[in-house]
């Protein structure tokens, strides 16, 4: 079993959160929801407006989001889902847990955990993407209007 966490289009009410659910894929279980140790940069770009986490470790901002316990076969599942390793590369990265549905529920108070999680980073993009705007909290439909382009549109 693995920590994942996950920041973009796969937490819950994201448009491929549902990868996670299929066990077909292997198994996943919601453990916490969480933000990165470090500031990183999180930014929307390519013309699919995809999240993508810079490999710019204390540049931008602690990213939130959510921590999974997966099994082997997820694990290889997510590698090749997120073009692991030519468009995201699989690291370990501490993220802080904050508690929620895995801990105990919202409403218990729990002292905050540092886990080692893999994440998909992006290490290989264009400059400019270090310059673009930095989200906290990645929403598919958010504010900032670059609404994402599932892969089925295509």
């Amino acid at each position: 079993m693995a920590h994942i966490f996950v920041y973009g289009t796969l937490k819950r009410g994201q448009p491929n959160h549902q990868v996670l659910l299929d066990s077909a894929n292997g198994a996943a279980a919601f453990r916490s929801q969480a933000r990165t140790v470090e500031p990183y940069p999180l930014v929307i770009a390519g013309e699919h407006n995809i999240p993508r986490l810079l490999t710019l470790p204390g540049k931008g901002v602690r990213v939130l989001g959510e921590i999974y316990v997966v099994d082997e076969q997820m694990l290889r599942f997510l590698d090749d889902f997120e073009g692991c390793p030519t468009m995201y590369q699989r690291t370990l990265v501490p993220v802080e847990a904050l508690g929620g549905e895995g801990t105990g529920g919202p409403e218990r108070a729990v002292a905050s955990e540092v886990v080692q999680c893999f994440v998909y980073t992006t290490a290989t993009y264009s400059p400019s993407w270090a310059h673009l705007p930095y989200h906290e909290d990645y929403d598919s439909e958010g504010q900032h209007g670059l609404r994402y382009n599932p892969r089925e549109n295509r």
